[in-house]
């Protein structure tokens, strides 16, 4: 009766969702080009926007692979609160930036930027290469995490397998027909499921297996202290180095990141940024709930190892909540999966759409719909792999944070420096990745305590500074009118006006 009930939830909740998708696509034009399904036509306002980047970073992993770490280590964890936090306080700078930049010139993903901003279109084909072999483990992941999700509160009745698929299903039923705008509206209902679920957890749990919050913590300090402290419990060398460069880090990359420059770019105007950016680090104290709840099944569900750690959060829901309430919490878990698979197979899709199959002059007239064959076409790789050779896949994600980091110097630098050339960016380039690669594989991260993909970006500017001042400098045509203009986009949209009359 219990995996009926719950099960009818969560069937209800994802045929919502397709139908939501489809909505968004009304007034919009179904055959509208490629940048109203990319970027949203850049007419997302604050709400919009601030709902869709959430959903990238509070994923799949939020209920599952954060508490887990509870379990597992502690609070090593919070980095992810951190350099969230950090990483919006960058982009209140660097949005604004890319977005008109890519509005005055019409560019839709981060490799148009980079190809564009270095004139050389085979960059931008070889970035969406690198960008995808980056992007395709959190597919994958997402994938993994619905159908754990799926198989747990449905109490086993659907499968691993078929819950894989019900993933790829959804996800790609929305996204090719209504593209960023159906992910946004999606996001709104996953926000208010979020929002509202873990809450209600927030508080049941404790009382009902504690009764409250001060004897939780108490057994926490009594029993767990190493939880509690740095590098956490037999966590691997996850100390305070550690955590300071790794929050320092990711909170440069996440502004790169092709998924959160999409979101910039479907923007209405900067100021939408701004107050983006204002607003999205209260969303991470939401992060705090699945920690400490991760931390809490240490007492209620002890002894699980390996993946079986991800399950404690649902191990206290399964238990504990009523029938309907667990496919609540299986639904917003699901569409935290679902949102942001949602947009990394969209971008994978442009940016091949655009930078690599677009670049083909007899294939140049159709990016739209090139982008919409790689979006399924990514999708069903990625689902193709979790079913047989799930590990492949694993091992990239060791890289992947890490290795779109060496896109910092590339993409923020070669907009504010001028001076910086093709030849020292693409050097720079190399010399990080093989560097992350290098230190990842070979088991050296952390390296002396430190992110090894810090030390990477360290080699990376310094090889692209060295490479840079070897090569001439880049002579720009445009005249100063030009140089100044690109400057006042940068104004906020009230300033602009005004200068303009």
């Amino acid at each position: 009766m219990n995996a009926t009930v719950a099960t009818s939830v969560f069937a209800a909740f994802m045929v919502l969702t397709v139908v939501l998708g489809l909505l968004a696509v009304r007034g919009h034009g179904r055959a509208g080009g490629l940048g109203e399904w990319s970027v949203g036509g850049r007419s997302l306002g604050t709400v919009f926007i601030w709902v869709l980047m959430a959903g990238e970073s509070y994923t799949s992993f939020s209920y599952l692979g954060a508490a887990g770490w509870g379990y597992n280590y502690g609070v090593p964890v919070l980095y992810v609160v951190a350099y969230l936090s950090c990483g919006y306080a960058v982009g209140y700078l660097a949005g604004p930036m890319l977005w008109s930049y890519a509005r005055r010139h019409d560019l839709v993903t981060v490799t148009d930027i980079v190809a564009h901003r270095f004139a050389s279109p085979w960059l931008g084909a070889a970035v969406a290469v690198l960008a995808s072999v980056c992007l395709l483990p959190y597919v994958q992941l997402q994938i993994t995490g619905m159908g754990v999700v799926v198989a747990t509160i449905s109490y086993g009745t659907i499968s691993l397998n078929w819950a894989y698929f019900i993933a790829f299903l959804v996800t790609t039923g929305f996204v090719v027909v209504s593209g960023l705008r159906g992910s946004a509206w999606v996001s709104v209902l996953k926000d208010v499921l979020v929002i509202g679920t873990l809450a209600v957890l927030a508080v049941y749990v404790p009382l009902h297996y504690f009764g409250g919050y001060g004897h939780l913590l108490h057994r926490m300090v009594a029993e767990r202290p190493q939880w509690l402290t740095f590098p956490g419990h037999a966590s691997p060398g996850l100390g305070q180095s550690w955590f300071i460069t790794t929050s320092l880090l990711n909170s440069l990359t996440v502004v790169v990141f092709p998924t959160t420059v999409v979101g910039y770019l479907g923007a209405r105007d900067a100021e939408v940024l701004r107050r983006n950016a204002v607003w999205l680090p209260w969303y991470q104290v939401l992060l705090f709930v699945p920690v400490l709840l991760g931390m809490a099944a240490l007492f209620v569900v002890p002894g699980l190892t390996g993946a079986g750690s991800n399950l404690a959060l649902f191990k206290l829901v399964v238990d504990a909540l009523p029938a309907w309430l667990v496919g609540l919490v299986g639904v917003a878990a699901a569409l935290s999966s679902i949102v942001p698979m949602a947009v990394f197979m969209l971008v994978i899709g442009t940016m091949w759409g655009r930078s690599v199959l677009g670049a083909v002059p007899r294939l140049a007239n159709r990016q739209k719909l090139w982008s919409q064959v790689v979006v399924v076409a990514a999708g069903a790789l990625a689902l193709l792999m979790t079913y047989q050779v799930p590990e492949t896949l694993v091992r990239l994600s060791l890289i992947s944070y890490e290795g779109m980091a060496q896109l910092v110097p590339m993409v923020l630098v070669g907009l504010l420096w001028r001076r910086l050339t093709l030849p020292g960016a693409v050097a720079g380039l190399a010399a990080g990745f093989g560097t992350v690669c290098a230190l990842v594989f070979s088991g050296h991260d952390p390296l002396w305590g430190v992110n090894a993909g810090l030390l990477a970006l360290g080699v990376n500017i310094a090889v692209t500074l060295a490479a840079t001042y070897a090569t001439p400098r880049p002579h720009d045509p445009r005249p100063d009118t030009e140089v100044l203009a690109e400057e006042a986009w940068n104004q906020p949209v009230s300033e602009r006006e005004r200068a303009t009359g």
